[in-house]
């Protein structure tokens, strides 16, 4: 079995080393102290200077009266930052309670919030802001180049309806000539029910003419906007100011926005439906022009079944029309001009690692903060741990001895009979013989203190 007094030596070593580890760190913080305010004010004026670009970014105007207040702009936050990161170095690590300590860490946070929404974005427009504006132009383009294929899927699907109407036309020119024949209504000639025939295959090849002219229009303007996105390509990846870029990018966006529109009504799938419904509709019936009642009896019933089959030929020809019109048009797409801190926020996810450059070179110090709270933590634990005359520096002890010194002094001289009663001026000068007052020493004081 130990005996008790065996655990005090071995405590009183533990408790100066708990005491050397505070002042070794206490060391440590004052030499850091001296370099933080230094890095503080670096990272400031350096996210002051990103800001300041990121304002310029911002504001159209270029004169003086811009320049100073995008400059007043930067200087507020670089003083802010610092300011702020100045209060949480100091007060952070000093607070002990847990209510303070989660109010400042609280403060801390609120305060990073700030922190990003007045320069970090601005920082990181400043970093990717070109680069975000040309995804921008990118993004349009693509957008654009699907626009214009959709479109010409249209029109090339109006164009096909040709072939369609060819096909009824060439129908009716058939039965016009067994009518001639007189294979269809029992009467050779070209009587009524011809006429009726060749009046509808030639209001059929009339339109199918128009489809047909439209085919150079329809490959001209697609072809002009596939120029038009190959210049817009160019500008997007070229050397170059990005803002006299976009300007330039918004002409031809402008001018594909037309070309785009010109082939949506070059669509033939409007002009075939209005046909299908005349082709039925609009029936001029020529007078019967029989010999007798027999024949003219023959051509009506042929006319009759003329007009049956031109109400199928019409519902077949509008019902292709129809799945034209309703295919999904292209969506509707224009060119919006971006500011780069805008660009920034839209494409932020393509552009990660500028958003943490820019929130870093911000909220950097809060990592400071941490270590100096933890650091100073640790100190306390070292302190409270060791006795007082352990955590006592030489200065400190050196001052507690000078002041025993002159309270013993100031004691003595209060004690002294000198000074209760003095002696008359006439009276003989004894010679007194007083012993030196003993002062303790360093080690006695610390024998005592540890007695005590």
């Amino acid at each position: 079995m130990q005996h008790p007094g065996t655990a005090q030596p071995q405590s009183s070593r533990t408790e100066a080393r708990a005491a050397q580890n505070a002042r070794d760190l206490e060391d440590h913080l004052r030499w850091l102290d001296s370099i933080t305010g230094t890095a503080l004010g670096v990272l400031a004026v350096a996210s002051g200077i990103y800001t300041y670009l990121g304002v310029s970014s911002l504001l159209d105007d270029t004169g003086t009266f811009t320049v100073i207040a995008a400059l007043a702009y930067s200087v507020a936050v670089s003083v802010g930052i610092f300011v702020f990161w100045s209060y949480m170095m100091r007060l952070v690590p000093a607070v002990r309670t847990i209510t303070a300590r989660m109010g400042l860490i609280l403060s801390m946070a609120l305060g990073s919030v700030a922190i990003i929404a007045m320069s970090s974005w601005l920082n990181a427009a400043a970093l990717a802001g070109a680069a975000a504006v040309e995804q921008h132009l990118a993004k349009t383009v693509q957008d654009y180049q699907t626009a214009l294929e959709r479109a010409d899927e249209i029109v090339q699907s109006g164009q096909s309806l040709a072939r369609d109407v060819a096909r009824v036309r060439q129908s009716f020119e058939n039965l016009s000539e067994q009518e001639a024949t007189g294979q269809l209504s029992g009467f050779a000639g070209q009587g009524a029910v011809f006429r009726l025939l060749r009046q509808k295959a030639d209001e059929l090849s009339a339109l199918e003419a128009q489809i047909t002219a439209q085919q150079p229009l329809v490959e001209a303007a697609f072809d002009e906007g596939n120029a038009i996105l190959s210049r817009m390509r160019t500008l997007t990846v070229e050397q170059g100011p990005v803002a006299q870029r976009s300007v330039q990018f918004s002409e031809e966006a402008v001018r594909l926005a037309n070309v785009i529109t010109q082939l949506r009504q070059l669509s033939a799938a409007p002009l075939v439906l209005r046909a299908a419904r005349d082709l039925s509709e609009s029936v001029v019936i020529p007078e019967l022009d029989g010999s007798n009642a027999a024949t003219r009896q023959g051509q009506q019933a042929t006319i009759n079944s003329v007009r049956e089959v031109l109400s199928q030929r019409a519902d077949g020809l509008a019902g292709a029309a129809a799945a034209v019109l309703n295919m999904t048009p292209p969506r509707d797409t224009t060119y919006t001009p971006v500011s780069a801190a805008d660009a920034v926020i839209l494409y932020a996810g393509n552009f990660i690692p500028s958003w943490a450059g820019a929130i870093a070179i911000d909220l950097l110090p809060a990592v400071l903060v941490l270590i100096v709270a933890i650091t100073q933590a640790a100190i306390r634990v070292g302190r409270e741990a060791a006795a007082t005359e352990d955590t006592m520096t030489l200065a400190e002890l050196r001052a507690a001895v000078q002041a025993i010194r002159e309270i013993d002094t100031s004691l003595e001289r209060a004690e002294s009979p000198s000074a209760i009663d003095p002696k008359p001026a006439h009276a003989p000068k004894e010679v007194e013989h007083s012993e030196t007052p003993h002062s303790p020493d360093i080690t006695e004081i610390g024998s005592q203190r540890r007695a005590d």
